[in-house]
C-alpha cells in the first residue's frame, strides 16, 4: 500500500514528500506531475503568492529512467519565495528577532488552538505548516497515485458545482466532453452562466476584503467492484475517501453520491435497483450487473460497486481576510484585528486539483490492496485474473 509524509513551511526552502509503498514498472516523469500542479495554481480568484511561484517538481529517487523501481519515492517543490523569507524563516539561531513574531491569530485558522498546543507565542510557528501551501506537495504525490490507476483506466476528475450559494448546472453530454469543458474553465466548473456569476461573486468580495468558498466534486471512472471493505470500520473505502478529504485545508463537509440528500427522501427514490445484461460482457465490461442510478456514488456497505465513484467536499470561504476579523493579542491579551497574511479570495477551483489527488491516493491504496504485487506485470495479472472471475460470476 501507498504511504506518504510531507515536510516543509508556506514560506520555507522546499515542500518534501516520500511516498512508500510504489511498486516497480510504473511510467513516472517530473512533466507529468508539473500538469497538475500547474492546475493547482490556476483559478479566478488566487492571490499574489501565484505570481511568484511556478511550482514544479523535482524526483529525487524511486525512479529510474522514467519508470518506478519499487524504493521510495521522494518529491520536492522548491518554493520560489523562500529568498524573501530567509530571515524570518531561518533555522538559525542567530537570527531569531522577536520583532518578527506575529502574535494576533486570525479566527477560523489553526493560529490560535495550535500556538495553545505547541506552546508557541509566534503563531507563525503555526500558520506556516498549517498553510494550504502544504497541498503542492499533496498534489504531486496524487499525480503519483493517478500514474497508477491510468494503467488499468481508472480516472479521477474534479470540479466546482457551487461558489458562494451559486449552483453550476451539469449539461447533458459524454463525460468526456464534460470534461474538455471544465478544462476550458477559469473555475474548473461546467456552466458558462453560474461561471460569469461566481466571478462577480468574487469580484465584489475582493472589493469587500471578504473571501469565498464552495463545493467541489471528484468522479472516479472505470473502479472495478470489490475494493474497500465492509468488514472493519477502518477498511470503509467511503471512510477513508472522508477522512482524506477533510484531511484538505479549509474543507468542513464530505459527501458520497446523493448525501445529505439520502436523510431527505424515502428509500424508494435512495437505494439504485440492480439490472443485469449479458450484453455488458460481450462489450468488454467486468460484470453484466449494473445500476440505471447511482445515488449510492460508487460505493455500498464500504466497498466499491462498479458504479462511477462520486464525492464532493465542501471548502469554507479562506480565514485570511483583507478586512481582517476582530482578535486578541496573544501576548498583550488586547483587542486588535488579526493579522493579514497574503492569500486568495477564492481557492475553491484550486481545492478541486487537491482534492482529485487524496482521492486518487486512497483509490490507488484501495487497488493495491485488492491486486497487490511487487510490479506492475506483476498487479496486471492478478487484475486480470479478477476481471475474469467476474466476468464468470
Amino acid at each position: 500500500m501507498l504511504r506518504y509524509l510531507t515536510a516543509g513551511e508556506s514560506h520555507g526552502p522546499q515542500l518534501t514528500s516520500i511516498i512508500e509503498g510504489v511498486p516497480a514498472g510504473f511510467p513516472l516523469d517530473a512533466e507529468s506531475i508539473n500538469i497538475d500542479l500547474a492546475r493547482r495554481q490556476c483559478g479566478y480568484g488566487r492571490g499574489g503568492r501565484m505570481q511568484i511561484e511556478t511550482d514544479r517538481v523535482e524526483i529525487l529517487s524511486g525512479v529510474r529512467w522514467g519508470k518506478s523501481i519499487g524504493s521510495p519515492v521522494t518529491l520536492c517543490v522548491v518554493n520560489r519565495d523562500w529568498v524573501n523569507w530567509q530571515e524570518k524563516m531561518s533555522p538559525h539561531v542567530r537570527h531569531r528577532d522577536d520583532k518578527l513574531a506575529v502574535t494576533r491569530s486570525r479566527p477560523g485558522h489553526a493560529d490560535l488552538p495550535g500556538a495553545m498546543k505547541y506552546d508557541h507565542h509566534d503563531v507563525r510557528n503555526i500558520l506556516e505548516r498549517s498553510s494550504a501551501r502544504e497541498t503542492a506537495v499533496r498534489v504531486a504525490v496524487g499525480a503519483v497515485a493517478k500514474s497508477i490507476l491510468t494503467q488499468f483506466g481508472i480516472t479521477v476528475s474534479g470540479f466546482v458545482t457551487e461558489l458562494g450559494g451559486i449552483k453550476a448546472e451539469r449539461p447533458k453530454m459524454s463525460w468526456e466532453a464534460l470534461q474538455g469543458k471544465i478544462a476550458k474553465s477559469e473555475l474548473f466548473t461546467c456552466d458558462e452562466r453560474a461561471e460569469a456569476e461566481m466571478k462577480a461573486l468574487i469580484d465584489r468580495a475582493k472589493e469587500s476584503g471578504d473571501t469565498v468558498g464552495g463545493v467541489i466534486e471528484v468522479n472516479v471512472c472505470g473502479v472495478p467492484v470489490g475494493l474497500g471493505s465492509h468488514v472493519q470500520w477502518d477498511r470503509k473505502l467511503d471512510a477513508r475517501l472522508a477522512m482524506a478529504l477533510m484531511s484538505v485545508q479549509a474543507i468542513k463537509g464530505v459527501e458520497i453520491g446523493c448525501g445529505f440528500d439520502a436523510a431527505r427522501n424515502p428509500g424508494s427514490m435512495v437505494h439504485d435497483e440492480i439490472y443485469y445484461d449479458s450484453v455488458r460482457l460481450v462489450e468488454g465490461k467486468s460484470s453484466g450487473f449494473y445500476r440505471k442510478t447511482n445515488n449510492a456514488g460508487g460505493i455500498e456497505g464500504g466497498i466499491t460497486n462498479g458504479e462511477t465513484i462520486i464525492v464532493r467536499a465542501a471548502m469554507k470561504p479562506i480565514p485570511t481576510l483583507y478586512k481582517p476579523l476582530k482578535s486578541v493579542d496573544i501576548i498583550t491579551k488586547e483587542p486588535f484585528e488579526a493579522t493579514v497574511e497574503r492569500s486568495d479570495t477564492c481557492a475553491v477551483p484550486a481545492a478541486a486539483v487537491v482534492a482529485e489527488a487524496v482521492v486518487a491516493v486512497e483509490i490507488a491504496n484501495a487497488f493495491l490492496e485488492k491486486f497487490g504485487g511487487d510490479s506492475l506485470g506483476e498487479i496486471r495479472r492478478n487484475y486480470d485474473g479478477y476481471l475474469a472471475y467476474l466476468r464468470a460470476f
